[in-house]
């Protein structure tokens, strides 16, 4: 039996959350209400997700070894994922972001800066790292990294996942070997040049084969095609505190349904109310919900439905 059900190989931020009462137009000047210095980023709040949601996970990236690192570390250690294959990179700071939150929507602007020391290189990813799990699950950040443990993953049949916001030099070699490509909204556009988000998602399935490829809709919900044909799931109505981490908490949310055997409606459905659970509290993990609290929320909850997205995806 595997000693992990995922491992999770990408970036990790520790952020400064800035709460502004209203976000201020162009070369303005407003007082913010708040800072909150908050652990994130996009792999590591995902295997965050995984771990509350009772799977075994294993995280793999760089760390710096200020005190963004140290909460960063301390974060994951406290939910018990595995850290053994994470570096800690001295005299380096840790990936920082700072987040203007627009206390009026909830929805954030994000300013990042991550230091080249911070890079992972493909000879740091090894078979013992890959073979020891369920699932692969990565951002598309460190390219050669990520596309090395998708290769060893496809050689000893375990699935692969992956979070991709926007077009990384060498991505074209990744992809055939995943097999569940969930993406931004702009990323099928851009890859492919088509402007209709169908058509797109079946260009990169129809060449790279993958069983799911799919696309994270903001405040729309999500959208996925398989053998079967589209499904559209709609956002759920929360009030909204902060957007910030949606995404992360819906990957995360994701790969716990597919490996809980989900079909591609319910692993939607699921996925999209923890992402707005978690846009109910500030902070990238403000809120990463139970299963009984996202069963909840789908059961009451008003849902925000995309009139084109949900007509195209019936007919």
């Amino acid at each position: 039996m595997p000693q992990f059900d995922i491992v999770g190989i990408g970036q990790n931020a520790t952020d400064t959350l800035l709460l502004l009462p209203k976000f201020p137009a162009y070369a303005g000047k407003v007082p913010f209400a708040q800072e909150i210095l908050s652990p994130g980023g996009q792999v590591a709040s995902a295997m965050v997700a995984c771990a509350q949601l009772g799977l075994r996970a294993k995280y793999i990236g760089t760390v710096g070894d200020d005190e963004r690192g140290r909460i960063q570390i301390e974060s994951l250690a406290g939910l018990g994922i595995n850290l053994d294959d994470v570096e800690i990179r001295k005299n380096t700071p840790n990936q920082t972001a700072y987040i203007l939150i627009d206390q009026t929507t909830g929805e954030r602007t994000v300013l990042w800066q991550r230091s080249e020391r911070l890079y992972l290189g493909p000879e740091i990813i090894t078979a013992e790292k890959i073979v020891d799990a369920r699932m692969v699950f990565f951002d598309a950040q460190d390219t050669a990294a990520v596309g090395k443990a998708a290769e060893i993953a496809r050689a000893h049949s375990i699935p692969v996942t992956v979070d991709v916001d926007t077009i990384y030099h060498g991505f074209d070699k990744v992809l055939p070997n995943i097999d569940y490509l969930v993406t931004s909204s702009e990323f099928p556009i851009q890859w492919t040049s088509e402007r209709d988000p169908y058509k797109a998602l079946a260009m990169i399935r129809g060449e790279y084969k993958m069983r799911v490829a799919a696309m994270t809709l903001g405040a729309h919900g999500s959208l996925a095609l398989t053998d079967d044909g589209y499904t559209y799931s709609p956002a759920f109505v929360v009030n909204c505190v902060d957007t910030t981490g949606a995404g992360d908490v819906f990957h995360g949310a994701f790969c716990y349904s597919v490996l809980q055997g989900m079909s591609i409606r319910d692993t939607l459905e699921f996925s999209n109310a923890m992402a707005a659970l978690n846009c109910t509290a500030l902070g990238a993990r403000g809120r990463i919900g139970t299963m009984e609290q996202a069963r909840a929320l789908m059961a009451r909850s008003e849902r925000r439905a995309h009139r084109d997205y949900e007509s195209a995806a019936h007919t």
